[in-house]
């Protein structure tokens, strides 16, 4: 049965912007002198940006203050978000599930800059759309608090609610909300327990019940 609303972490899910803050991040260490790993993105992907300057400073030696961090790694960031395109398959499936009637939002670990920008570039930011950001949340994921706050703006009731993630940070945080929640990664990982493993957008749409 088709969920009442579905919810769309936004980086990775919805759109295919992973590449880009992979290549931020290196790109903001190397202007101070720090190589990183080739492991590193996959290790804080899904994470919000203040987790992962503390793994920069603690295990890599960043000096930098969190703001003139961060402010490196955006200037890169946006400059280049116009570019930036849905995932294969996602956007069809956002827009078969607008048509029935299903509500939904966007909740993101990104700051709010961030989610206005990539949505621009993909033509979805406009006014009934519902956004969370890192900003409108006490407690990003893989807390639940997020995806609550959504169900609070939506009036829906979690359990007849689906959370879409590509992270296992993110996906945890769509089942400790009480949501069914797909995890449709990027590449094939194991997903936390209680979350449905999609390995295609047909996985997904069979989970929605759009087939």
């Amino acid at each position: 049965m088709i969920p009442k609303a579905v919810y769309w972490d936004m980086d990775g899910t919805l759109i295919d912007s992973e590449p880009l803050h992979e290549r931020s991040l290196i790109a903001a260490l190397r202007s101070v002198g720090i190589e990183p790993p080739v492991d590193l993105h996959a290790r804080v992907v899904g994470q919000a940006a203040r987790p992962v300057y503390e793994v920069l400073r603690d295990q890599f030696g960043l000096a930098l203050e969190f703001d003139e961090w961060i402010a490196r790694k955006y200037d890169h960031y946006m400059s280049h978000a116009p570019g930036l395109l849905p995932r294969d398959g996602a956007m069809e499936i956002f827009g078969d599930l607008k048509a029935r009637g299903t509500v939904q939002a966007i909740v993101s670990n990104s700051d709010r800059m961030v989610v206005d920008a990539n949505l621009r570039a993909v033509g979805l930011h406009e006014p009934a759309m519902r956004t969370i950001s890192r900003n409108d949340v006490r407690c990003g994921k893989p807390d639940p608090e997020p995806y609550l706050r959504a169900a609070w703006l939506t009036g829906i009731d979690p359990a007849d609610t689906v959370v879409m993630e590509d992270s296992f940070t993110g996906a945890s945080a769509g089942v400790a909300a009480g949501m069914r929640t797909i995890f449709w990664p990027q590449d094939p990982v194991d997903g936390p327990d209680g979350a449905l493993v999609a390995h295609s957008a047909g996985d997904v749409r069979a989970f929605l019940g759009l087939n």
